[in-house]
């Protein structure tokens, strides 16, 4: 792969999994034990606020309990040692990428650790449990929710995205089922543009026949893997 020069990346559940948090999408379509509806949509916020910050608290806490596994420590190493452009877009609202020391990082969907001001906007580190109500620093307004992309809105910086998605050499998609969209487009675009796709997961996704390559295995062996070689 020596005529790689701009690399996209990117990450689902699967890579997080293996540190021990539980996917966000349980069997029989539950959220653990909540029907996506009455946790993960503007409509359940505004209809019982208390439920939507108690779920959101409890993940936020079991978050302080894992730590970045060696999928997240490679992808910080090719963070740090890629030489071209690279962006790592991730679908998971956790901070393991950061905490492994990932820097050239885009979180599509939000983030646990962050508040979100449903009146002006503003977002600002939110680590500890955010009540109902919470006041906004910047506007005043009680209006603090967590900073997470709902069903039904739009996920964050698809702009800039898609513009990395049209100007990548390598697209590498790693732990995602290929089912969710946008995300699940992406190697569409990625291949519309010219870039080659990779695939590392556990087993094929809903996307696995437009690759270019697909490696089936756990994330903590195939991407350290990876990294070695394209650094190599």
């Amino acid at each position: 792969m020596n005529d790689v020069r701009t690399i996209v990346i990117l990450t689902g559940a699967g890579i997080s999994a293996e540190s021990g948090l539980a996917t966000f999408r349980g069997p029989g379509g539950l959220w653990e034990g909540h029907r996506v509806e009455d946790v993960c949509t503007p409509e359940a916020l505004a209809r019982d606020p208390a439920l939507v910050h108690r779920f959101y608290d409890l993940r936020r806490a079991a978050l302080r309990e894992v730590a970045p596994n060696a999928a997240h420590l490679a992808l910080a190493r090719l963070d740090a040692d890629w030489a071209g452009e690279l962006l790592i877009v991730t679908q998971n609202v956790d901070d393991l990428h950061e905490r492994a020391g990932a820097s050239r990082l885009l979180h599509m969907h939000g983030e646990l650790t962050s508040a979100l001001c449903a009146g002006c906007e503003a977002r600002v580190r939110w680590p500890d449990p955010l009540p109902p109500g919470a006041a906004c620093a910047s506007c005043g307004a009680p209006a603090l929710r967590p900073d997470i992309v709902f069903f039904g809105e739009m996920p964050y910086e698809m702009e800039r995205i898609e513009r990395a998605l049209a100007g990548c050499d390598l697209f590498v998609s790693i732990g995602t089922s290929g089912a969710v969209y946008p995300a699940a487009g992406f190697v569409q675009l990625a291949n519309h543009y010219g870039a080659r796709t990779l695939e590392l997961n556990l087993e094929p996704s809903g996307g696995s026949g437009w690759f270019d390559e697909s490696r089936m295995g756990a994330a903590s062996v195939l991407v350290p893997a990876w990294v070695e070689e394209i650094l190599r």
